[in-house]
């Protein structure tokens, strides 16, 4: 048994399920479309390096991240395919891409004057993709002035940087109506015939995991799913006759380290939240905000002890969660609660816990802290 096995808590990574959920984005949009998988933020908490590990085989068109360091650092663990930077960069940023032969996003042409600069020191040319905003309103050029941002670019452009692909980002694919993204489309599709370069010689790439997913006709040349890939459902509000649900990658399971019956009137927590109304037994889990458990869970949110669901007690705090074992008798110090995850027959999924938080599922997985050991699995075992 690893150490990590034996932690206070941790978090459990199902690879298998990385994986199944990236064929489920390759069935949808067919075998032209390359796929840009986003490992931002550390492939989402997940852990970029083993989920690279686990897509190579699949062949990826590429990885995308939202820093230079993150790209460098997988650069460093042996990325040899594009490495996309989705985000604007500062001018040192500039040059830690330019060493790591990241491909830069372009939402200016100050930022393409560094990125050229660079590419001249360094003797070798060096990729950019241009942004084109149509909505979001981030980052990107602006998509009506296309004719004169792209000759800019183009006449920029040659053997020092190369003018490699051109996207946008949708900023309501998860919405019931499909309107905002048929409009953000046609933006993008305007723009695109505006640009004076052939569209042969440019990646157009625009759909997440929800527009991939949903409106293959978008795929256009690549695709750059996110959060499916990870477990998250990129569109909750919609049922599986409209979008397949991944597979769940992450499970946070704790250790109870201590187990008590309390009193009528006994408390709990910062503020006293909760008052025990007759004899109840509570149970301390080892984990608490500090590791990415949201405060907001408490008194509202649930765990899963030996297959049967609990309630959290009183407020959340750094390192400890008290939850309801009155219900669960032969619970013992020692056993293992689910936060997230499937035991026995119950599960909690990701998106149940986002909810029950009062945010998405994104902010749950890059909110778990590195103080929870990540635990690969496969089958969910």
């Amino acid at each position: 048994m690893s150490n990590a096995w034996q932690s206070r808590a941790w978090v459990e990574v199902d690879l298998d399920a990385v994986r199944e959920n990236f064929l489920t984005v390759r069935r949808a949009v067919g075998p032209g479309p390359g796929i840009i998988a986003m490992v931002k933020a550390d492939a989402y908490g997940v852990g970029a390096e083993r989920v690279v590990r686990a897509l190579e085989p699949l062949g990826p068109w590429g990885y995308g991240v939202a820093t230079a360091a993150e790209g460098a650092a997988l650069r460093r663990a042996g990325v040899q395919r594009p490495i996309l930077v989705v985000s604007p960069l500062s001018r040192e940023a500039m040059r830690t891409a330019a060493e790591a032969g990241l491909i830069i996003s372009i939402s200016s042409l100050d930022m393409l004057d560094e990125w050229a600069a660079l590419a001249r020191r360094r003797g070798e040319p060096l990729e950019f993709h241009a942004e084109v905003d149509t909505g979001m309103g981030r980052a990107g050029f602006d998509w009506r002035e296309a004719a004169e941002w792209g000759e800019a670019l183009r006449s920029r452009s040659g053997d020092v940087v190369r003018w490699t692909g051109v996207y946008t980002h949708f900023q309501g694919a998860d919405a019931a109506d499909r309107a905002a993204t048929a409009l953000q489309w046609e933006r993008f599709s305007d723009a695109l015939v505006q640009l004076p370069v052939s569209r042969e010689d440019l990646m157009v790439h625009a759909a997440n995991s929800a527009a991939a997913l949903r409106w293959p006709e978008y795929a256009a040349d690549a695709v750059r799913p996110g959060i499916f890939l990870y477990g998250g459902h990129p569109a909750p509000a919609l049922g599986p006759e409209e979008l397949p649900a991944p597979r769940p990658v992450v499970a946070v399971r704790a250790r109870l380290v201590l187990v008590r019956n309390v009193p009528p009137g006994s408390t709990v927590g910062y503020g006293a939240t909760h008052v025990a109304r007759g004899w109840e037994r509570w149970g301390t889990l080892a984990i608490g905000y500090g590791d990415g458990l949201p405060r907001s869970l408490g008194n509202r949110g649930s765990a899963l002890v030996r297959g049967r669901r609990v309630a959290i007690l009183g407020r959340v705090s750094m390192d400890m969660t008290v939850v309801d074992l009155t219900a669960v008798p032969e619970a013992q110090v020692g056993d293992v609660a689910t936060l997230i995850g499937r035991d026995g027959d119950e599960e909690i999924a990701l998106d149940e816990v986002a909810a029950q938080a009062g945010t998405i599922g994104y902010e749950i997985l890059t909110g778990l802290t590195a103080r929870l050991p990540r635990v690969e699995t496969t089958n969910g075992d």
